[in-house]
């Protein structure tokens, strides 16, 4: 335990303080000082006639739009597939490995294979097409590359969380709908949805969480274009922080965003202490 707590001290509690501190003052890397400031770049994100306002909202509203468009195809394909894959047939275990191999992948190997592949001039993608579609220098394109290229990086690790939850459903609550003579959707729906319910609770959540910390992608993709269309939260701050030399600024937008997203947790951990299907009890 204790092993634990110091790194847990030094690489989460200690850089938390510090940012909280660090949005308290004008902690500007250009300054001598760096004066106490209170709430005031807190208060900043909100005033409409601040110069961080605007940029941090447009910031904000792309990592929305991005996790609006992006769950449900990160929630809804991963639980096909295991379904899929959690039947009986020959080469299963190999497709499992080919469906989670992409997300062993690093953002930037990712990155740059679709930033070539989706280029209009010279990408593969519009060769095989025979198209000029501007894949990342126009909207909605570059939005839809974005997507598709999560739900194909990312999606091997929610359809292994949803094999975990399919394998812990008990087999005889099948047979028994069988014997009642249910399909194959009523079995879906009133079997295997109920039991996976914990476990979808669990999926959405980190999903959400994962995809409005989006950063990697549009940085290496669309560098946050067409415009400043795909220039999401965390860019904004990346700019605001270690290009612009603003940290307290920077550090208050992240625990902005923090607090959102603490909101989403705690919807989490409130829905799963309802009460479970009567089988897991």
């Amino acid at each position: 335990m204790a092993p634990f707590l110091v790194i847990f001290a030094t690489f989460v509690l200690a850089p938390a303080l510090l940012g909280i501190w660090m949005s308290l003052h004008d902690w500007d890397f250009m300054l001598e000082n760096r004066p106490f400031v209170g709430l005031d770049n807190y208060l900043a994100l909100f005033d409409s006639t601040s110069a961080v306002f605007e940029m941090f909202w447009n910031g904000m509203r792309a990592t929305a739009i991005f996790t609006v468009a992006s769950v449900p195809f990160l929630v809804a394909i991963p639980l096909a597939l295991a379904v899929m894959l959690n039947r009986r047939f020959p080469g299963r275990t190999v497709f499992r490995a080919i469906f989670f191999m992409p997300y062993v992948l690093g953002v930037a190997v990712v990155g740059l294979l679709f930033r070539f592949m989706l280029d209009p001039n010279i990408g593969i993608v519009n060769g095989l097409l025979g198209t000029s579609i501007p894949w990342i220098t126009a909207q909605p394109w570059a939005w839809i590359s974005l997507v598709a290229m999560t739900v194909w990086w990312t999606l091997g690790f929610n359809t292994i969380i949803y094999l975990a939850g399919l394998q812990d459903i008990p087999s005889e609550l099948y047979d028994a709908a069988k014997v009642d003579g249910a399909s194959a959707w009523q079995q879906f729906r009133h079997v295997t949805l109920p039991g996976l319910r914990t476990v979808q609770l669990f999926v959405v959540t980190i999903t959400i969480l994962a995809s409005a910390n989006m950063f990697g992608q549009a940085l290496l993709v669309t560098n946050g274009g067409p415009g400043d269309s795909t220039r999401t939260a965390l860019i904004v701050m990346l700019a605001e922080g270690l290009e612009s030399f603003r940290m307290g600024s920077a550090a208050a937008m992240s625990y902005l965003l923090a607090v959102f997203l603490g909101i989403v947790s705690i919807v989490q951990v409130l829905a799963m202490r309802e009460r479970r299907p009567r089988w897991q009890s």
